[in-house]
């Protein structure tokens, strides 16, 4: 049997066998047989051996041991072994192995060739395989080919030129005046080669990026010749002449009119004139149109040019092939910025992507209808978003949100649609927003002091409806805890009223706390609320709120359990305390929270403002009048302080002493150091100007919980009257995570 015949009965046999260990055996006999067979001197199969042992390789087999015999057949005077060798070579050899090396010799051989068959066997593997250290040694051969003769030789020349660049850039000035005479070929393939070659050359020094810049009038004729030339079966795919080579010329193009007047200018009129000519119905008219429009878009060309380049993209959105639609709107997305009122020509076209089956084509509609969104369309807009939110897939869901939010926060146009949009969001979602959506919806609320009823009532019904979605639990039960007062009245005026019981409202309340669904951190809302509802402005019946705060004494969650015992304390030992700690919470400081969802609305980064220095803030709780001295016997002062945030002081301005409490002769002032890191030093200073002496005063205090409190044993626990002494006490703060002010009215 012929070496040739038994290539093609080694491949029978190997798709023939019935199992993987059947196809084993079969190729480590074929293996052993060919490397006995090359151990011998004198063998003429030597290039069918290396054949089927490339075949083998190609299955995934070791096949190392035919390095060698690559580099023995490359030296062969015939052909048909040197073709074999150089395949083996490209297959089996590359930069990093040292056999790489031995073929530098016959490969410099093979280009002094006189055979142009030869040659192009030697520059293909040259172009495929070469080292940084054989592209030196042969860059004068490859730059003495590509002024050769042959169109066939120079085309293989270029593409082996492009490989010598890459590898080692600095030799690109060897071949820059031969590329530039390439742009003079008529054969497509050489100027395909050249066009590469220059493109390769351009990005990798702007001094040859400058000289190129020259040669764009020649660039642009040849594009117009393609752009009006008839019908060439060798080039001509579905309509288009050479798609692959207009595409080249127009990425070169890209590259040399980029931030260049002159060279922007010589391409406009041929950049419309590819716009307004081609095809887009197929595949290939659609390839040039893309290069057509991100070329525009990258050089400074004419406005009415850049509508045209965005109106192609719009043409692309109504395309059924879905990868046209997809590279559509990701090049919108890049020229949203830039270009605003022309992409929104096509908003409608976008929406509707939002509908498209395909993941990524919604996932790229969504991020295009997001930045289209502004002040003038914000409730159209949002119309479309919030009914893809509801029927989005759950990977798309988190990123809609976040967009909504984003876009709410910054066009809203008023604060009641801002409040409605994030509820509905909450509604819909609210399983799959980001953690700060909660704190920041909380603060819209509270400066939403006229919409404090409506908002109520609204959240109520959400919560009586649905405790699944935690966000919007945690945010009903503050609201009704806050504002459950308007709520016992039900009289609002923007929405319908609702006749709202105590027992209804502790009856939600109670079904949140006693739910699966319901994590530590809404537990935690729920019993606060319900706490709240005994304040005096609530009105709440103590006994049934008692019970249920006391179950939780014991809870297994620490801080579900912490926050039971230090609300039975005020029940029992605090109790003419409880209705200033139960206070509703005061206004929320917006730029102590953050941007919404940890991201700017803007887009980008924005620099933040200088704060003035202030005075740490603080609440003092009001205290009756008969609890401060007035008789012999003295008094007892209560004084319970609620710090909401440590502020940064500037260095320059002196601490200044602030008066926090002054009642029936006691007054007490508290002052700061100044802060260190993030710790901060509190003095509190106790005068008595009455005509009574003042017995066992106490001072307490109260803070987030993200801040650590310590109190210093006071001075004294007694003020003489008439100022004849003071008392102090010095607090230390300690905020190590330098968190913000999150404190939602509980103590400790």
């Amino acid at each position: 049997m012929s070496p040739s015949v038994r290539l093609q009965e080694m491949i029978r046999v190997i798709r023939s066998a019935r199992t993987q260990g059947e196809e084993r055996g079969v190729i480590q006999r074929e293996c052993a047989a060919i490397r006995a067979q090359f151990r011998q001197a004198d063998n003429g199969g030597r290039s069918h051996n290396l054949a089927k042992l490339l075949y083998v390789h190609m299955l995934g087999y070791p096949a190392h041991f035919g390095q060698m015999e690559c580099v023995r057949l490359i030296a062969s005077p015939r052909y048909n072994e040197k073709r074999v060798g150089y395949l083996g070579a490209m297959m089996l050899l590359d930069e990093n192995q040292d056999a790489s090396l031995l073929i530098t010799n016959s490969i410099k051989n093979d280009l002094a060739h006189s055979s142009q068959y030869v040659q192009s066997l030697a520059l293909c593997t040259l172009a495929c395989m070469g080292s940084a250290e054989m592209c030196r040694d042969l860059a004068p051969e490859i730059d003495r080919l590509l002024r050769a003769s042959s169109s066939y030789i120079k085309k293989k020349a270029t593409l082996c030129a492009v490989h010598i660049v890459r590898k080692v850039p600095e030799l690109g000035e060897l071949f820059t005046p031969a590329a530039r005479a390439l742009l003079a070929e008529k054969n497509h393939g050489v100027l395909h080669g050249a066009v590469i070659l220059i493109t390769e050359l351009c990005e990798r020094n702007a001094q040859t990026l400058v000289q190129f810049r020259e040669a764009v009038p020649e660039l642009v004729h040849i594009m117009r010749g393609l752009v009006t030339s008839g019908y060439s079966p060798e080039h001509t795919v579905a309509g288009i002449s050479d798609p692959f080579l207009q595409v080249r010329i127009l990425r070169l193009l890209r590259i040399l009119g980029r931030n260049n007047d002159t060279a922007s200018d010589a391409m406009n009129d041929l950049l419309a004139q590819v716009a307004t000519n081609t095809d887009s119905s197929k595949t290939a008219g659609s390839a040039v149109l893309y290069e057509t429009v991100l070329t525009v878009m990258d050089i400074k060309s004419e406005s009415g040019l850049r509508v045209l380049a965005v109106n192609i993209l719009g043409r692309f959105l109504l395309n059924n092939d879905r990868n046209i639609r997809y590279i559509s709107m990701t090049s919108l997305q890049k020229i949203v910025s830039t270009d605003h009122n022309a992409v929104q020509r096509h908003r409608g076209t976008i929406v509707d992507c939002l509908k498209d089956q395909d993941a990524s084509v919604k996932r790229r509609a969504l991020e295009l209808s997001l930045a289209l969104v502004s002040a003038i369309n914000i409730r159209s807009m949002m119309k479309e978003l919030l009914l893809f939110l509801s029927t989005c897939p759950p990977e798309l869901k988190s990123h809609a949100a976040s967009g909504i939010f984003n876009a709410a926060e910054r066009y809203s146009p008023s604060q009641r649609w801002h409040i409605d949009t994030i509820l509905h969001v909450l509604i819909t979602a609210g399983a799959d927003v980001r953690d700060e959506t909660v704190p920041n919806l909380i603060q819209l609320i509270t400066n939403a002091s006229q919409l404090h009823c409506y908002t109520v009532h609204k959240l109520y019904r959400a919560l009586v409806a649905d405790i699944s979605q935690q966000p919007l639990v945690q945010v009903a039960c503050w609201c009704i805890g806050e504002y459950g007062d308007s709520l016992l009245q039900g009289d609002c005026e923007e929405t319908e009223p609702i006749q709202v019981t105590e027992d209804d409202i502790l009856d939600a309340l109670e079904t949140v706390l006693q739910s699966h669904m319901s994590s530590p951190a809404t537990r935690g809302f729920a019993l606060t609320a319900t706490m709240k509802l005994t304040s005096p402005r609530q009105r709440g019946e103590g006994g049934r709120i008692r019970s249920i705060v006391s179950i939780y004494g014991s809870c297994m969650d620490v801080e579900l359990q912490q926050r039971a015992v230090e609300y039975n304390a005020l029940f029992k030992k605090y109790d003419h305390m409880r209705a200033a700690v139960l206070e509703k919470m005061p206004v929320m400081d917006r730029s102590s929270m953050g941007q919404t969802n940890g991201e700017s609305g803007g887009g980008g980064v924005q620099e933040l403002e200088p704060t003035k220095p202030k005075q740490p803030e603080m609440m003092v709780a009001p205290q009756p009048a008969s609890q401060v001295g007035g008789g012999e016997g003295g008094g007892a002062v209560f004084l319970y302080i609620v710090y909401y945030g440590m502020v940064t002081m500037d260095p320059s301005v002196a601490p200044a002493a602030v008066t926090v409490y002054d009642k029936s002769g006691v007054v007490l002032k508290l002052s700061c150091e100044r802060p260190l890191d993030a710790s901060q030093t509190i003095t509190l200073t106790a005068t008595n100007t009455s005509d009574h002496d003042v017995s066992s005063l106490t001072l307490q205090a109260a803070v987030p919980k993200n801040v650590q409190l310590q109190m210093k044993a006071p001075s004294g626990d007694s003020l003489p009257a008439r100022s004849s002494a003071v008392v102090t006490q010095t607090v230390l703060l300690n905020n190590p995570n330098k968190v913000g002010p999150g404190w939602a009215g509980t103590p400790g």
